[in-house]
This record gives C-alpha cells, structure tokens and sequence, in this order.
C-alpha cells in the first residue's frame, strides 16, 4: 500500500508541485468502503505519475474544515494552486479517476512547456480571448454522430438566447474551448429550438452544462463547477 498517502504526507504535498487527487471520507460511510477497491486501482496505476490520497476526515477534522469538506465521499483535485482544490465530479471508478488526473497532468506539462509555469492549477488559459467558432453548434440532426458516437471528451451547454446567464457565460466558454482546443470539445445547443435534447438529458434550466466523458457515453454527468473560462478548463 506505498502509494495510499496518509494524511501528513497530503498535507507536506500541498506544497509541492505535483498533483494530487484526494479522497475525503469518513470510516463509517459505506459509500466510501465501496470506493476502497476503485481508489487502489487507481493508485497503483498513476504510481509515480500523480499522487493519490485519502483522508480520514473523522481523524482529521481540520482538513474537512478547510477544505469545506460536507460530505463522504469527497474527492477534490489539487494542481498547481494548492489552496484552491477543485471538486472531481466524474465518475467514482478507477478509470474516471485515471483519465482525469492523466488530463490534468497533460494541461499542466503543456502549460509548463508554454512557459506558463504551473500556479493556475490547471486553470491557464482562462484569461485567454477566445474564438466562439471553437464552440460547436450542436443541433438534434448532428448531436449523436458528433457527440455519443466520438471518442473524445465533451462539455455540452444547453443555453437560452434569451437568458442572461447563458449571455455571460458565451465569452468563458469560449475561451475555455479555445484554451481545451484538441483535448477536449466544447458544444452549445440551443434548448428552445431542440427540445428534444434537453428534455433526453433533463434541461430544467439554464445555463445547463453537462459532462460527456472520452470513450464510451452512456450517460452524461452534470457539470456543477466554476463558470469561468479558467473553472471549465480545470
């Protein structure tokens, strides 16, 4: 068990440069002892490419409270600023865990490469002007042959022209599209003239953004996080 990380380690890696995905959970959550096998997996898979961690919240009350911990379990991603996690929100299997912190990794060597260095946590090239045209138009016609059926990853907004939200997010996605050009797809889909898609994937309101991950789409995932340019691309 060398690369289950315990919780002075986690915490001596806040400071490092590497990535950390860490589980925050409690001994007594069953949801948690279901994740145990998956969270090996995915441990000895990224052995010495990124770390993986767990933390006895119970244990450990001032890492949940710092971490705004309010549930078991959590996972939370620490990348280049380490006081600024971002939530894991795929799915809690060993290969959900690996493509994720693999793409983070991939964000992180380009951005040093760039000469960007490594503080954005993942976030660099959110402040970046970005063309609307990386955005793809998704329409009922098109959706599946370019959605379900590619192998790449897909955030999907379904929008409002009408909506003030959707209007404020138009220019951070797509930035964030740019930004992701070639490793992840951005997609937009007017719910008011393809209904059909929105009420398949359970639009309710707007902005919505839903998570399609690389390979096989059996469902899609809700995206809940950050609506900035630098939030999509973490």
């Amino acid at each position: 068990k060398q690369w289950y990380q315990r919780r002075v380690a986690i915490t001596a890696g806040m400071n490092s440069d590497s990535i950390w995905v860490v589980e925050f959970y409690a001994p007594w959550c069953g949801h948690c002892k279901a994740l145990t096998p998956e969270w090996k997996k995915a441990g000895k898979a990224l052995k010495g490419i990124v770390n993986i961690g767990a933390a006895d919240v119970d244990q450990h009350k001032e890492l949940g409270s710092k971490f705004g911990i309010q549930g078991f379990p959590t996972i939370k991603i620490f990348a280049g600023n380490k006081n600024k996690p971002v939530d894991y929100k795929g799915p809690r299997t060993a290969a959900g865990v690996i493509q994720e912190a693999l793409r983070l990794a991939t964000v992180l060597a380009n951005d040093r490469l760039a000469g960007k260095g490594d503080s954005s946590g993942g976030k660099s090239g959110g402040n970046k002007k970005g063309n609307p045209a990386d955005v793809v138009e998704l329409t009922s016609s098109i959706f599946d042959k370019e959605v379900l059926d590619s192998k790449d990853m897909w955030l999907v907004e379904f929008y409002a022209p009408w909506c003030g939200h959707c209007k404020k997010l138009a220019p951070e996605r797509a930035s964030a599209a740019t930004s992701l050009k070639g490793k992840v797809k951005l997609g937009a889909v007017d719910a008011t003239q393809f209904g059909d898609l929105a009420q398949r994937y359970g639009v309710k309101g707007y902005p919505t953004i839903k998570y399609f991950p690389a390979g096989a789409k059996l469902d899609a995932e809700e995206y809940d996080g950050g609506r900035t340019a630098g939030d999509i691309v973490s």
